[in-house]
């Protein structure tokens, strides 16, 4: 069980940033369809059953400390951080007085480090999302010795005491290179790229574009065992640039990207090659590319929900859980304290696919490289139209 303490006052220093009230504030709403992402399962999991809570509620105000330990710069992972904030916003300084953000390029160690740092400062929970399954259960286990809840987003982490909140990757995986290897028709040669090697959430990825692979034996891939962007753009478009150079693009016939399509494409078309059908994430990049025929002529693409709203709901975790809210994992999620999100699948080979795309680019001034669902129903507050406002520069 986990015994609250009162938080201290933060001060910034070097890379931790203090927000109090981040964002401005938030209002809860009904979002449009367009911007939530499509999660039944987990909108079950945060109203129903009983779990591990502590032994006495508290009512705050609490204090939260957020560790990103990597892909600054990147659409999902900006946003992420964005929600987190829009989330401590839309709760208000009542229920959370601050959040203690440190969002940096590092390794496993580096946010081993990170994490205790963020103990140090007494906070009363600590979202994080992890670089690694293991290695940060050290610092996870004396957060838990101090009263501090944790939660891990967007990838699970193998301490016990610790929740996890996160897109189920593995099928999100799967039902992108099924989809594929079905335009394919069953056969043909894919380059498969991968996200950032050793994260977990790339580990499940890999996992069920494994799982599809396997149910489609025409199938073959130039590249076992994938190559890695590292969730970068800048390296996406220059292992694109390398492949294409290599004459290994004029050699497949699809490929998988994780969370990259938008550079894949736009690389294919600046040399003048012919597209072949591609499944990525719901980038808005990516999805726009899908609707542009005038642009983007025969290029045929599926987009696989990956919210990027885990960094809201992880916030939205942390403060069920100081109070003493009740959370049923998802069953089947083959790990304890662990709450999936059920991804969905749209592509633009057919006039209802093309108009149900379409209804996900509806939050105005949304940042390109951002995925498109903003918001999770059960688990975020704020308005996602809100969003790309109220954490513009924050």
């Amino acid at each position: 069980m986990h015994q609250l303490h009162k938080a201290r006052s933060l001060a910034a220093v070097g890379a931790i940033v203090v927000l109090v009230g981040a964002c401005g504030s938030g209002t809860a709403t009904t979002a449009p369809a367009a911007s939530q992402a499509p999660t039944a399962a987990a909108t079950q999991a945060a109203s129903a059953g009983a779990t591990a809570a502590p032994s006495t509620a508290a009512t705050g105000p609490f204090t939260i400390g957020y560790s990103n330990g990597a892909g600054v710069g990147n659409g999902f992972r900006e946003e992420q951080v964005c929600t987190a904030k829009a989330e401590v916003a839309a709760l208000g300084p009542s229920k959370i007085s601050n959040i203690t953000v440190i969002h940096r390029n590092t390794d496993a160690a580096g946010q081993l480090s990170d994490l205790r740092s963020l103990i140090s400062k007494n906070v009363n929970a600590i979202v994080f999302n992890p670089n690694d399954p293991d290695a940060l259960n050290p610092a996870l286990a004396e957060a838990h010795k101090a009263g501090i809840v944790t939660v891990s987003v967007d990838a699970y982490v193998t301490d016990p005491n610790t929740w996890n909140l996160y897109n189920n990757q593995v099928k999100y995986a799967y039902l992108g290179a099924k989809w594929l290897f079905q335009q394919l028709g069953g056969t043909g040669t894919v380059w498969y790229t991968r996200g950032l090697a050793g994260n977990p959430a790339d580990s499940d990825r890999d996992t069920g574009f494994n799982q599809a692979l396997k149910e489609f034996p025409g199938i073959k891939v130039i590249n076992p065992g994938g190559t890695f962007t590292g969730w970068d753009p800048a390296t996406a478009t220059q292992i694109t640039n390398d492949f294409i150079s290599s004459g290994g693009y004029d050699k497949i016939q699809g490929i998988w990207a994780s969370g990259m399509g938008a550079q894949i494409v736009d690389a294919i078309k600046a040399a003048n090659k012919k597209f072949v059908p591609i499944a990525d994430a719901d980038i808005g990049a990516f999805v726009k590319q899908l609707l542009d025929q005038t642009n983007y002529p025969g290029l045929i693409g599926a987009a696989v929900t990956n919210t990027a709203s885990v960094g809201g709901a992880g916030v939205n975790m942390a403060y069920k859980l100081l109070t003493g809210q009740t959370i049923q994992p998802s069953a089947g999620a083959g790990r304890p304290n662990t709450v999936l999100l059920d991804p969905q699948i749209l592509d633009n080979t057919t006039a209802q696919g093309k108009a149900d795309l379409q209804k996900w680019i509806s939050v105005p001034g949304l940042d390109p490289l951002w995925p498109l669902s903003l918001s999770i129903p059960g688990w975020t507050d704020y308005d996602p139209n809100t969003v790309p406002a109220t954490c513009k520069g924050a």
